[in-house]
């Protein structure tokens, strides 16, 4: 007989790994023990030497279907013990906490079976959920992850419940979340007035039957709650952009099934299995021409989020409803989502008619992934449920613990220590005190998780931005702690590193819409060469200025306005038949003019984001956006790929100068063609740039990687030659994935 004792680190709680453990040990007759600890899981095996390696290969290459393993360490025991039986026992305790939060699963097949059979006593139950799906990160205070440390820890188990939580054959075995109606959390549907009038299944039939009236509710999900209203009802939908103030940009809507958003889009074979994974998140997709949802939802965009209802309450209500429905975040401009019913009466009570809620609470604020297939790769948009928190392993150890702050937008934090990277679900803008207050209670959330107390502040350079005021702040508070600054692209360039373990010099590209650069100018379209430690910035666009500042990325025909600047004379522009000159008054222009002459409240920047709304002002799309990345969308959909030209561009020592582009746009005036040749034009300066550095691996991030047809095209175009493009997976390019770079130039 031998023994064997066996460490796992990874996602390895929440998921069902102790009662696989308890039954694979029965499966090959050992004996022994596993437990939980704050860094994993940990097996102790004694059983003939065949039998524990037959244990590990299987546990190797088949474990539970929610764990993500990043390590497993055997040690091979001297002084054998007998044991008579295999145990779970109970979890142990120190102070080096390090075992991973899972995040959040949609419900598992077995779990909509039990709710839709009537012979079961979880028919009809509204919170239903197992080992294998349902909350995770959003009802967790602390880890080990145990019923007494999440918001399920005052819900006392009734028998049946009892029964299946302490047995480890099955499913629900320490399932912290498992309840069913008699003895969980129960549903509750409010009127305007705050008034409870139906609970659970009554709830939802009533819920359904009123969505179908064009009524307008608040449900609460699993990270939050979500505006919800029936995607067919044009008048409906035209009320809530109203009364929420958003005139133009899309809503996601959810559907019962596969079928159904089959019925209504064009999905390709990645695109469905991706919307009917674990994780279903929302996923990004084309129309079908002949849809019957409300042209309400996304104007003027051929592409819509789709995705498939993922808690066992969504489930039951598709049971009743009629057609598919909006399902947006539940929160005011710029806000992070919100987790109470208080809260939706307090900031939404004038847009919801209704509210479905239920009494477990919801800890951790997480909000919908945003997915989008670009050739057969998965490329997150927005990090959350389902996938975050996201974790990696690095090469070396992390000898101090780091915390870095992320940006102003699309905000994340990640925490560094021992060989993890762990980077929060996304947080939002941090542009209102709400959001700066959710911040920091994610900063807290992660610290608790993990007993963390920072030794490295990373920040970015940017002095306005609330992550950087935080990491101040805090160093007064604790004059000990180190702050390092991170410019925004290079930490945008060490994101995609950090996912592919890159430390030596890379060639990078960090194309977004703002960041501020290292000369105080606003950076945007930048080259440059890269390790784990340092950057030089080789190329980069050159600088043309937004009048007004802010204002101009809120009117793209500012920026385009300034370009005619760069390259006309202003009487040549007056008498310019242009887009952009009709979009403004005469003497509104010479006011412009004087403006950018004097450099008055008009910074420089070399933004190729800013670039993009340019475009859309010169191709007559849009003078004035509603939305971040309106002009994106919109220049991407009437992008023609049967065109393949150019526009006219320069490289001379560091600067890209786009002015031939900016002369020859003007003469034309097909928006098809200027959008298509603008695209091309940007994938030409990568590969021409490329090649001017053939011996580096090739990076690119930052929110431009976000269109669809920049990376496509460069994916092929790099396959054509045989080279590696290393581009964003694990964590967006936007500036989601701007902590995780911050982080790993630390480590």
């Amino acid at each position: 007989m031998k023994s064997v004792s066996i460490q796992i680190k990874g996602i390895v709680q929440g998921v069902g790994f102790r009662p696989y453990v308890f039954n694979l040990a029965h499966k090959y007759d050992i004996k022994g023990w596993v437990n939980n600890d704050e860094k994993g899981v940990n097996i102790l095996l004694y059983a003939k030497e065949e039998n524990i390696q037959n244990f590990i290969n299987e546990l190797k290459i088949n474990p539970p279907k929610l764990a993500k393993i990043d390590s497993i360490e055997i040690e091979k025991i001297t002084n054998i013990k007998e044991y008579k039986s295999f145990e779970i026992i109970e979890s142990t305790s120190s102070n080096n906490k390090s075992t991973i939060v899972s995040p959040d699963m949609s419900i598992c097949d077995d779990c909509i079976n039990e709710i839709n059979d009537n012979s079961n006593f979880r028919f009809n139950y509204a919170l239903t959920n197992c080992i294998n799906c349902g909350p995770r990160y959003s009802i967790i205070k602390t880890v080990p992850y145990d019923r007494c440390n999440t918001s399920m820890a005052d819900f006392i188990l009734c028998d049946k419940c009892e029964e299946e939580y302490k047995n480890p054959s099955n499913r629900r075995y320490h399932a912290q979340p498992v309840a069913c109606e008699k003895c969980g959390p129960s549903l509750k549907l409010y009127n305007q007035n705050s008034i409870n009038i139906y609970n659970n299944i009554e709830a939802i039939k009533e819920t359904a039957n009123l969505i179908d009236k064009g009524y307008i509710f608040a449900i609460k999900g699993l990270g939050g709650f979500h505006l919800v209203c029936d995607a067919t009802n044009d008048e409906t939908i035209k009320r809530l952009r109203n009364l929420k103030c958003r005139p133009n940009k899309p809503y996601a809507i959810l559907f019962k099934d596969i079928k159904s958003i089959k019925y209504y889009t064009l999905l390709t074979s990645k695109e469905e299995e991706v919307l009917n994974s674990k994780e279903k998140p929302i996923v990004l997709v084309d129309v079908s021409k002949n849809s019957l949802l409300s042209p309400y939802i996304n104007p003027n965009v051929e592409k819509l989020g789709c995705f498939i209802s993922y808690t066992p309450l969504q489930n039951l209500l598709f049971r009743y409803l009629k057609n598919p429905i909006i399902a947006t975040s539940a929160n005011l401009k710029d806000e992070p989502i919100i987790r109470t019913k208080e809260e939706i009466f307090e900031k939404l009570g004038n847009v919801v008619d209704f509210v479905l809620d239920y009494n477990r609470e919801i800890v951790n604020a997480c909000d919908d992934s945003v997915i989008q297939i670009v050739e057969d790769n998965i490329i997150k948009l927005r990090n959350a449920r389902g996938y975050a928190p996201t974790s990696i392993k690095v090469k070396k150890a992390i000898n101090k613990k780091v915390l870095s702050l992320g940006a102003n937008q699309k905000s994340t934090i990640t925490l560094a220590f021992e060989n993890n990277l762990i980077s929060s679900p996304h947080i939002g803008d941090l542009s209102t005190i709400d959001s700066v207050e959710y911040f920091e209670r994610t900063i807290e959330t992660f610290k608790n998780f993990y007993d963390f107390k920072p030794e490295i502040l990373v920040c970015d350079k940017h002095p306005n931005y609330e992550s950087t005021k935080y990491a101040l702040k805090m160093k007064e508070k604790e004059p000990n702690i180190e702050i390092v600054q991170v410019q925004h692209h290079y930490a945008h360039i060490l994101s995609v590193m950090a996912e592919n373990g890159l430390e030596n010099d890379v060639l990078g590209f960090a194309f977004d819409g703002t960041g501020y650069g290292d000369d105080g100018n606003i950076w945007g379209g930048e080259v440059f060469i890269a390790n784990r430690k340092e950057y030089k910035r080789i190329k980069h666009i050159k600088y043309f200025r937004l009048l007004g500042g802010e204002k101009a990325i809120k009117e793209p025909k500012r920026v385009a306005l300034s370009l005619l600047f760069d390259n006309f004379s202003l009487d040549e522009i007056l008498l310019l038949d242009n887009p952009v000159v009709k979009a403004f008054e005469q003497n509104e222009i010479k006011m412009l003019y004087t403006m950018w002459e004097k450099g008055l409240n008009a910074p420089l920047t070399s933004s190729i984001g800013r670039l993009f709304d340019a475009i859309s002002s010169f191709a007559n799309i849009l003078h004035v956006q509603t939305y971040e990345g309106e002009t994106g969308l919109q220049i991407e959909q009437n992008y023609d790929k049967c065109i393949t030209d150019t526009y006219t561009y320069t490289i001379k020592n560091e600067e890209i100068d786009l002015s031939c582009m900016i002369k020859e746009i003007v003469k034309d005036s097909d928006k098809k063609l200027i959008c298509s040749k603008f695209i091309n034009t940007i994938v030409e300066i990568i590969l021409d740039i490329s090649n001017m550095y053939k011996d580096y691996p090739v990076v690119v991030s930052g929110g431009v990687f976000q269109n669809k047809t920049i990376l496509s095209l460069l994916i092929k175009r790099f396959k054509q030659v045989d080279k590696v493009l290393y581009f964003n997976k694990e964590v967006p390019s936007n500036d989601g994935g701007i902590s995780f770079g911050q982080a790993y130039c630390i480590i």
